[in-house]
């Protein structure tokens, strides 16, 4: 397995680190589909059991160089001691969560809706503490800290109102009571954010998204310390979490290209974000690189660019809101994100899509809201496209 040096830049990790090469001269680990691995001896089984050699054993376990090299990759571009690689990004956070927050769990600001339900149903139901803050609630976090719980997980910026929370400043609170910090890094991706190097413990991604980018896999993975990390193992095991080698090799694949693609993205919705700013039929626009957004100064402090990922508000409601997304012909409605193609999505129709109204309105999430994946395509093409679509409301 390849070694790193890790004063090497970003996009130099994504095409190198982790890659398994061999004596034929291949760039890439090749496919190890295998399910299990067999070995000459029984001593030699029991040494890669134990950890007494580094080893293949069985696929369900991890152990599997397909899988291994995707790790190594995750966590160098983490800046983790360790990462795990999981089925999906909400398998991800259940390890996490049973793993880490089973004296409890405390989730600043919004969420994804698939994680909201895990928390407030599936956990709860098997008696897991959890507490939801939302602004303007974050005061009392340390009150919760102060109980004593598991596990503090925030998104940021969050989905789909992309609110912006402060990383080193809840994670310094939250290091006062010992209780680790988990960050879903999804929407930001390491090239624009590194959680770890501001103070947070773990790191969660859906790989599904900008890691994947071709909207071709589903995966997740947590980064973080060696002991966090071993702590999460044997639930990923037992759960049956572990994505297929295939996958692994498509994940690994994809990272290559990671940073050129969220540069462009990056810059594309900048430009798209301060046009729909100026159109007389948008409301509002949530984005972190607009000067006119709240989060706009802190997103510039831990933030290396803004991402491809925004939130509109049309001048309108429900029907206007969904006559938009139907006419538009670039953007593709679907709810996922990050891949090569743009996407569009009404959250209550979709991400949140089963939230009480009350909850929904907690949030601020909003009937008008429209949430943008900006992808790959020309960034002229898709302002014409949105503009015209607003033109028809």
């Amino acid at each position: 397995m390849q070694t790193d040096n890790k004063n090497t830049g970003i996009a130099t990790k994504c095409v190198h680190s982790g890659e398994i090469t061999n004596n034929q001269g291949s760039p890439h680990t090749p496919i190890y589909n295998s399910t299990t691995f067999t070995f000459s001896t029984t001593n030699d089984l029991l040494d890669v059991i134990d950890g007494r050699k580094p080893g293949s054993l069985y696929t369900r376990y991890g152990m599997n160089l397909s899988i291994k090299g995707l790790e190594e990759k995750m966590a160098q571009l983490e800046h983790a001691e360790a990462a795990l690689v999981f089925s999906s990004g909400i398998a991800a956070e259940a390890a996490t969560f049973l793993a880490l927050g089973r004296k409890g769990i405390v989730c600043v600001g919004d969420a994804y809706g698939g994680t909201i339900e895990l928390l407030n149903i599936q956990l709860r139901s098997l008696g897991i503490p959890v507490h939801f803050l939302l602004e303007p609630e974050e005061q009392q976090l340390e009150n919760i800290l102060q109980s004593g719980i598991g596990l503090v997980f925030f998104e940021t910026p969050t989905n789909p109102s992309i609110k912006i929370y402060d990383i080193p400043a809840i994670s310094a609170l939250a290091k006062k009571y010992n209780t680790p910090v988990a960050i879903d890094n999804t929407f930001a991706t390491p090239i624009n954010q590194n959680p770890l190097l501001l103070g947070a413990d773990i790191v969660v991604h859906s790989a599904t998204k900008y890691l994947g980018g071709h909207s071709d896999i589903t995966a997740g993975a947590v980064m973080g310390s060696k002991d966090l990390i071993a702590q999460i193992v044997p639930w990923r095991k037992n759960l049956g979490q572990m994505p297929a080698p295939e996958t692994a090799s498509l994940l690994s694949r994809s990272i290559k290209s990671l940073v050129v693609r969220v540069q462009y993205q990056n810059n594309s919705a900048l430009r798209i974000a301060t046009t729909l700013e100026k159109h007389p039929k948008v409301k509002r626009v949530l984005y972190p690189g607009l000067p006119s957004f709240s989060g706009y100064e802190l997103a510039k402090k831990q933030m290396k660019g803004f991402g491809g990922m925004m939130t509109i508000e049309i001048d309108g409601g429900y029907e206007e809101t969904m006559k938009f997304a139907d006419s538009l012909k670039i953007f593709r409605i679907a709810p996922s994100l990050g891949g090569a193609e743009s996407l569009c999505t009404q959250p209550v129709t979709t991400t949140h899509h089963g939230l009480p109204e009350e909850e929904l309105q907690i949030r601020g999430i909003t009937p008008s809201m429209i949430r943008l994946s900006i992808g790959l395509e020309d960034t002229d093409d898709l302002i014409a496209d949105l503009n015209q679509a607003l033109q028809r409301i």
